[in-house]
């Protein structure tokens, strides 16, 4: 992808790069699996310097967006359960369906707390083509 072109808002997100320029990594570790620094961010962007904490406290909304993220989870992960394999009240795959939903929520955990950082930061940070010539907005 070269510099002069728009890169992708929903691929943006999903890589969890920054909101204003969509081309700076927002987290410091690549793997959301190493669990000491899940959320360890870097204070701006290495791109283009937008602060990724607007204000004091700013993530504390991120449970709702967790929140949200999880319930469509589990309705997605119900409704293809349904299609592929269905429900019966003779035999034990609703249990067999609950515990694996819950396995793969609590396996998706880390990564659906970056997630939730990424898409509450995006809600309040705009993409701004012209981010090298135009200064940082200040928040708070």
């Amino acid at each position: 992808m070269s510099n002069d072109t728009r890169p992708n808002y929903l691929w943006s997100m999903l890589t969890m790069q920054c909101p204003r320029c969509r081309r700076g990594k927002l987290f410091k570790d690549y793997s959301a699996y190493n669990l000491k620094h899940t959320t360890d961010m870097n204070e701006k962007c290495p791109v283009c310097g937008q602060p990724t904490e607007l204000e004091p406290g700013f993530y504390y909304g991120t449970g709702y967006v967790s929140y949200a993220l999880s319930v469509a989870l589990i309705v997605a992960w119900f409704v293809a359960w349904w299609v592929l394999i269905g429900f019966s009240a003779e035999d034990n795959r609703v249990f067999w369906c609950l515990g694996l939903c819950i396995a793969f929520l609590f396996a998706l955990q880390p990564w659906l707390m970056r997630l939730s950082r990424t898409v509450y930061l995006w809600f309040f940070v705009r993409y701004d083509p012209d981010y090298k010539t135009n200064p940082v907005k200040k928040y708070g």
